[in-house]
């Protein structure tokens, strides 16, 4: 068996080609079914967000090229050379890598906690997709823990920011007073709601919430005071904003250029300012064309970010330290699960000569002969088959004073040395 840890991220790949090979929640179990259906892939999990798409597979050896033919295939990335964007972790790296990922240390904002939420959201629709075996369920368990130990025991949480709080910084610098700014949230997820809390501690003048739910939208501008409207209606009302923040899950965009150049006219000009957090992205990149247009996609957050990152690398590197020896503990569990392969060839072995036999018995039987016969040739030739190469191998241990054998087989039978034989005690004279 192999774990293999195959993906793109933002560190690595071009926001082009990351929303190529995303995919939304509804998509994943499908997905997942198709995987693990693959030859080689016993286990898989997906893990997709704005900024990486990942697979996480068990396979067997010499099943190593699955996961990266199936996923070159399953999202169409021919002639987009993925191989130079592409990373691959095998085992003991593939386990540290998904630790890092889910304490924020692969993060754009390093230390961030909404990504082992996703990476639980991940696990959640592989183990419901029933892609989940014992040994990515321990993974995944044992990278829950680690991620819980590292935000306790260190100070990778401290300071840090969110995608959508950075987002909503850098409309700050845009415009320096947001009580006086209108701004329009397009999503209802958990990054758009974080962004309406920000934008509400910093007094936004008026704040709509657009989503193609509408009792959602509902909901989540209730909860801030603000408008909601249905995606529908979206054109109706984006002259009106200055400020447009978005992140849904759509496969293709929710702006176009016909639809932003309508809302500048409208505006007569008055700048628009855009971000777009998400992957596949919400606004068609030729919007940032349009004059008095400023359009920003996740890639670009990085400065913003980057300014928070100093006060939490002494909290980085003691998280290492941690995720290391976690690592070396998964990996010893890892090692001793592959010397267990043995009992199912040895079960196997034993089923084939248990049907072999019977079925010679049965033979026996249809040809009259006695059953007490059948069952004697049975029984005889059962453990005869069963113990011949074991009582081979150690009668040959033996011979060459293999104790440690010997021993070994005492302890796997559950034997123990026959008594002595007592002398008899002597007759009375």
């Amino acid at each position: 068996m192999a774990l293999i840890a195959l993906g793109l991220n933002h560190l690595c790949a071009p926001v082009a080609l990351r929303e190529r090979a995303a995919f939304t929640p509804d998509a994943t179990a499908g997905a997942l079914a198709d995987l693990i259906a693959q030859p080689g892939v016993r286990e898989a999990a997906i893990l997709s967000t704005c900024n990486r798409t990942e697979l996480y597979c068990n396979v067997e050896s010499g099943a190593e090229g699955s996961p990266f033919d199936w996923l070159h295939r399953h999202r169409q990335l021919h002639g987009a050379n993925i191989e130079e964007f592409l990373y691959r972790h095998h085992d003991s790296d593939a386990v540290r890598h998904l630790f890092r990922v889910a304490t924020g240390l692969e993060s754009m904002v390093l230390g961030e906690p909404q990504i082992l939420g996703q990476v639980k959201d991940a696990y959640t629709l592989a183990r419901n997709a029933r892609a989940l075996d014992a040994p990515l369920e321990r993974l995944f368990q044992n990278t829950f823990a680690v991620a819980k130990r590292v935000r306790s025991d260190t100070r990778i949480g401290a300071n840090t920011v969110s995608v959508a709080f950075t987002a909503v910084r850098l409309a700050e610098r845009v415009f320096t007073d947001l009580a006086e700014a209108c701004v329009l949230l397009i999503g209802a997820g958990e990054t758009i709601e974080l962004a309406a809390r920000h934008l509400t501690e910093a007094k936004v003048r008026r704040l709509i919430v657009a989503n193609r739910t509408l009792d959602n939208a509902q909901a989540l501008a209730g909860r801030f005071g603000g408008y909601a409207i249905a995606l529908t209606d979206l054109e109706k009302h984006l002259a009106e904003a200055d400020i447009v923040i978005s992140s849904t899950a759509s496969r293709e965009p929710v702006l176009s250029r016909s639809m932003v150049a309508a809302a500048i006219a409208a505006r007569r000009h008055k700048p628009m300012f855009l971000v777009d957090i998400a992957v596949p992205r919400d606004i068609e990149a030729e919007v940032a064309r349009l004059p008095d247009v400023f359009l920003y996609t996740i890639d670009d957050l990085r400065e913003v970010i980057d300014e928070n990152l100093r006060s939490r690398q002494q909290a980085a590197e003691e998280a290492e330290a941690m995720i290391e020896l976690s690592v070396e503990h998964f990996m010893a569990w890892w090692r001793a699960l592959e010397l267990h392969n043995p009992i199912a060839s040895v079960r196997r072995s034993a089923e084939a000569d248990r049907d072999e036999i019977l079925a010679r018995a049965r033979t026996l039987l249809a040809r009259g002969r006695n059953p007490e016969e059948a069952l004697e040739f049975l029984a005889h030739s059962l453990t005869n088959k069963l113990l011949h190469a074991p009582s081979a191998n150690l009668r040959a241990a033996a011979l060459r004073g293999d104790a440690e054998l010997l021993q070994a087989a005492e302890k796997l039978f559950e034997t123990q040395p026959g008594p002595r034989k007592q002398p008899a005690d002597p007759k009375p004279g």
